[in-house]
């Protein structure tokens, strides 16, 4: 379940229970004429499902915006207002809207559902005359969530949690798991595919790594191919034959000075840089050099020492327990493993004086960026086995070329697990790596039924 994409079911027991409530906004009376206006995201299709309910017993007239698209929740329940005995009156202009005067008019209650939390600046036309009937009005209005910006508010019913202050908490049943866990509903953030799109349009994540260890750097390019970028190109010492990998070769035997102009030219080109896996001890200044360089970048393994390097945009670390004892800043773990909130607290502080996400792995994955912070309880024992890492990092890489840092960290290590389950499950402590990249499709872009 995934906190931002609040949608109510058809049968919300929390929607009766609000509508129940209507009848204190007018002196304990049961109004005669309620106005629903609705937007086109998911808070009009909150106003959709209050204005099923008040249809028995209730003169209910939904007002929707019908200009432009609308999101999957607002059109689930405008189809489901079809066979309802409610009043539909789209409006595409103001001039619609002033021929629906009278509705305003003699409307008892008016619900705003016209714009939620994901607003920014101020409400254009036709939304602002509509603001303007409302306020205009004599009804008691009743908004969901948030007021629309402009509209004045008898109550405010805020879902789950309140957004602004004066709101009455209303539960609509979600748990507190499905607010601090990753879950299925994170990968509703992936952005979807357009029809047109290039070669290059899905990513362009280089890794840079290898050397003492030559798998490594190899395993984090097939995660990020498999979870979708469209070039990763591996610069390293190492040549291993994988054919879907673009091979950047680099003279010696380890990644050194004489490597950095080109590794500086790549990395500018490069959507998301993947830097530390196999790299070894003796690399880390060539790396801080060409962390500037990088717009985004996911530090791994041998790249997470002090002082750390840094990318121009986003950086995502991806520590685990050892690893944090080195760049955590004096910010101890607990010393038990499975304190998730004790682990939470020092990778948030870290996080924080970073000006980074950190990916914490562990029995439960923290994910943080020093503000908000997310479980990951996916995975299996068996990933125990060297290389998974490298992998996560190189899903990681692939997801930040077009999600911010936090949550493509948080979607990298729900998916990661969740594969990890799907080998365990199969081959148990026998698992490799490489078994894991096979699976990362099926858990990052299948879709439900």
């Amino acid at each position: 379940m995934q906190m931002h994409r609040r949608s109510v079911s058809p049968g919300s027991s929390s929607w009766r229970a609000q509508a129940g409530r209507l009848p204190d906004l007018c002196s304990h009376t049961v109004p005669r004429t309620v106005l629903v206006l609705c937007g086109r995201g998911n808070n009009g299709g909150d106003g959709m499902a209050a204005a099923r309910y008040l249809q028995r017993g209730v003169d209910t007239t939904v007002c929707y915006l019908d200009h432009g698209d609308r999101s999957s929740s607002c059109t689930l329940q405008l189809e489901a207002l079809m066979g309802a005995r409610v009043a539909l009156q789209p409006f595409v202009s103001t001039d619609d809207l002033r021929t629906l005067g009278p509705l305003f008019g003699k409307a008892d209650v008016i619900v705003d559902a016209l714009l939620g939390t994901g607003l920014s600046g101020a409400p254009r036309e036709p939304l602002a005359t509509c603001i303007a009937m409302a306020n205009a009005s004599q009804a008691k209005i009743v908004a969901a969530d948030i007021p629309s910006p402009g509209m004045r508010a008898d109550r405010i019913c805020a879902f789950h949690r309140p957004k602004v202050q004066g709101s009455e908490l209303i539960d609509i049943g979600i748990p507190i798991e499905a607010e601090i866990c990753t879950g299925p509903g994170d990968l509703t953030l992936i952005p979807s595919r357009e029809r047109t799109r290039h070669k290059g349009d899905g990513g362009t994540v280089l890794v840079i790594g290898g050397g003492p260890y030559q798998g490594a750097p190899y395993l984090a390019g097939l995660g990020a191919l498999r979870a979708g970028a469209d070039i990763v190109r591996i610069a390293s010492p190492v040549f291993e034959p994988v054919p879907d990998l673009i091979y950047e070769r680099l003279e010696g035997d380890r990644i050194g000075e004489e490597h950095t102009e080109r590794l500086i030219a790549l990395a500018e080109k490069a959507d998301a840089v993947v830097c530390g896996n196999g790299l070894g001890t003796e690399s880390h200044e060539v790396i801080r050099a060409i962390a500037p360089h990088c717009k985004k970048a996911v530090f791994d393994a041998d790249a997470l020492r002090l002082p750390l390097p840094k990318a121009a945009e986003e950086t995502v670390y991806t520590p685990h327990a050892g690893e944090f004892a080195r760049i955590g800043g004096g910010h101890r773990l607990p010393a038990d493993a499975a304190d998730a909130c004790g682990r939470a607290q020092a990778a948030r502080a870290a996080a924080k004086d970073l000006g980074a996400t950190l990916l914490l792995k562990g029995p439960v994955d923290v994910i943080t960026d020093g503000a908000r912070i997310r479980f990951n309880r996916t995975g299996d024992t068996a990933m125990s086995v060297g290389g998974t890492g490298d992998v996560l990092a190189g899903v990681t890489g692939a997801l930040l070329c077009h999600l911010p840092a936090f949550e493509a960290a948080c979607i990298a290590a729900y998916v990661t697990g969740k594969a990890g389950e799907r080998v365990a499950a199969v081959k148990g402590a026998g698992m490799l790596a490489s078994d894991l990249v096979h699976h990362i499709p099926e858990e990052l872009y299948r879709r439900e039924s």
